[in-house]
């Protein structure tokens, strides 16, 4: 949620901003709303203050009148009665005129929330510009040593490679056709060692995050209240991306959704609290089941481990103070947790700085990190794929904006409470992570060379074969 006093003062800011992201935002009806509710707002409190300053002069006053009615008569008498008659009429009158304003701000209220739950945070003036996802700007790439860039994989390696889909069958790591059974399209059973290395990335890059950088360990709930995914800014856009558990219409008090990250949970945890600026930075790492219903998405991305419905998933979450230069300190720092971890997994892959159209409504500024899939692209004359850059993480900067829709806030040096800056990033995200490595450590003979640094996750398995 944007700073309103922001979007009065600049509502040209935030019109550029949505239409940099590529988002419909009626923006001038915002701010006329805003106007109009504090018009009526301004009102009712100047009739209340008059309320009370009426009630406390008229009490004496009607007393008085009452005491020379006693001994009126005729016209005089007529005359009192009809200014006690008026004394008592006017709180009433000011009371109706007060409820007809209160019922005007409640007639407000919804439309002016929901739309200001819409408005995107304008992107950094750093962030460039775009259309859609093509004008991403690569940042740069890493290879493992001894990996020509300029070369294919085949020249690399000396042989054609295998995509994850033929590696996964023909090593026994999936049963594709009894997840589809279980569950439909786009589900999946890791068997054997498919499911040993699965596990093995992801104890890995967690235990990495606690033991060599200092997050705290965390559990969180994956099934959550409507509130945390407003509070986190996944609704209401993103509410055609989550399963819905419809708990009201079986009689109970609220309805649930399943996450896509454990970044809702974490995030969620200190809602609506007032945290000790001592207590900043909060760094936590949890492990998840992430529920992504891929609404829309199609191709070839159906097939394999690429775009699936359940999938785990390492998260790190940042809750920092609210300093401009510290959050981007932390986005940075991020970054390089996840770049050091893919390198000592010996993958190839490169930075992307999103453009305004790929940012989403909630991020300031947000990297993505493509890990390089040889299976994957488009097909080569002889039918195969030429290989292609796929997603594999996303670091986000979102200011304050997720910590005003929790109503986040630490208390500063001088007591005053200032809403928190938040930062997200994936660590790893399995079985998708699987497919570089995998398709990346292939052999020759169709065995797959586990990397060095998961080893001692998989009882010492060196090499993955037929069977295993």
């Amino acid at each position: 949620m944007i700073d309103l006093k922001q979007l009065r003062e600049d509502p040209e800011r935030f019109r550029r901003g949505a239409a940099q992201k590529k988002i419909d935002m009626d923006i001038d009806r915002l701010v006329a709303l805003d106007a109009e509710r504090r018009r009526i707002m301004g009102e009712a409190e100047g009739l209340r203050s008059e309320q009370k300053k009426l009630a406390k002069e008229s009490g004496p006053l009607i007393g008085k009148l009452m005491g020379q009615l006693k001994g009126a008569s005729g016209d005089e008498k007529t005359r009192l009665e009809g200014e006690v008659e008026t004394m008592r009429a006017k709180p009433a009158a000011l009371k109706d005129t007060i409820q007809a304003l209160d019922k005007a701000l409640a007639g407000i209220a919804p439309e002016l929330e929901t739309l200001l739950l819409c408005v995107p945070q304008p992107a950094d003036a750093d962030v460039p510009v775009g259309e859609s996802a093509a004008d991403n700007v690569e940042l740069r790439r890493w290879y493992p040593e001894g990996y020509e860039a300029e070369q294919s994989f085949e020249e690399n390696r000396g042989f054609a490679p295998k995509t994850h889909i033929e590696l996964v069958e023909s090593l026994g790591l999936t049963d594709f056709s009894r997840g589809v059974k279980l569950s439909g399209a786009r589900s999946y059973v890791l068997t054997g060692a498919g499911m040993m290395l699965h596990q093995a990335v992801l104890r890995y890059a967690f235990d990495r995050m606690v033991n060599e950088h200092g997050f705290r360990a965390m559990s969180v709930p994956v099934i959550v209240r409507e509130e945390c995914m407003v509070g986190t800014g996944f609704f209401p856009s993103g509410r055609d991306q989550t399963y819905l558990i419809e708990e009201t219409k079986r009689g109970g008090g609220h309805d649930l959704h399943l996450t896509g990250t454990g970044e809702v949970g974490l995030m969620g945890l200190h809602g609506d609290e007032i945290l000790d600026i001592e207590a900043l930075p909060i760094k936590y790492v949890t492990v998840s089941t992430c529920f992504r219903r891929e609404a829309g998405a199609a191709g070839r991305d159906t097939a394999g481990l690429y775009r699936i419905h359940q999938f785990d998933k390492v998260e790190q979450v940042v809750i920092c103070e609210a300093d401009e230069s510290e959050s981007r300190r932390w986005h940075t720092e991020m970054i390089g947790v996840v770049e050091s971890l893919l390198q000592s997994l010996q993958l190839p892959y490169r930075l992307l700085q999103c453009c305004t159209a790929d940012l989403g409504a909630k991020n300031a500024d947000m990297i993505d990190i493509e890990c390089w899939m040889p299976g994957r692209g488009e097909l080569g004359e002889d039918g195969r794929p030429m290989g292609a850059w796929g997603e594999t993480h996303s670091a986000s900067r979102l200011y304050d904006y997720q910590c005003r829709r929790l109503n986040l806030r630490y208390r500063g040096g001088k007591g005053e409470t200032v809403f928190c800056h938040s930062l997200n990033n994936t660590v790893a995200a399995s079985p998708r992570v699987l497919i570089p490595i995998l398709e990346m450590h292939q052999n020759e003979d169709g065995s797959v060379t586990v990397p060095e640094v998961l080893r001692g996750h998989m009882g010492g398995i060196e090499r993955i074969e037929a069977g295993a």
